[in-house]
């Protein structure tokens, strides 16, 4: 177990000094911004909506290991996909962080990298921010995502 708990570590730290999609896209047509008062995560995610698909998606911003990991690996898993099937990955990823259910994680690859974030309620924010934000610029929300 401590093996497998080096590894997600490994690869949380690696997102989050090389994180992907951290840019904005030339064609994007949705954006929200989100800040966490906790810890001072502050991004922004930048969507590029086709209908109702994620053509392209991209984040700028700035936080701790855990919230830009979060967010580069949140990019990954969700671009190429409906509206629908984001939020559906949004749900079981929230599940798998707060302790509700790990009945997902073989669903959720990679995020499952996150599933330790349970032990530490205050990192949940953390882990959860990016996502936030994503569900705002989906929906087209002007006013700034909280975790408060």
């Amino acid at each position: 177990m401590a093996e497998l708990r080096d590894l997600y570590q490994e690869v949380i730290l690696e997102h989050s000094k090389a994180p992907r999609n951290y840019r904005e896209p030339a064609g994007t047509n949705h954006k929200a911004e989100g800040y966490n008062p906790l810890c001072g995560d502050r991004f922004t995610v930048y969507l590029e909506m086709d209908g109702d698909s994620i053509r392209d998606i991209g984040f700028q911003g700035a936080g701790c290991a855990i919230s830009k990991a979060s967010a580069s690996m949140m990019t990954q898993s969700v671009k190429g996909k409906t509206r629908a099937e984001a939020e559906k990955i949004f749900e079981q990823f929230h599940e798998l962080v707060t302790g509700h259910s790990h009945e997902h994680e073989a669903e959720l690859g990679k995020l499952a990298v996150f599933s330790g974030v349970s032990e530490f309620p205050v990192r949940v924010k953390c882990a959860t921010l990016a996502w936030h934000t994503l569900e705002a610029a989906l929906e087209g929300k002007q006013e700034k995502v909280s975790t408060e």
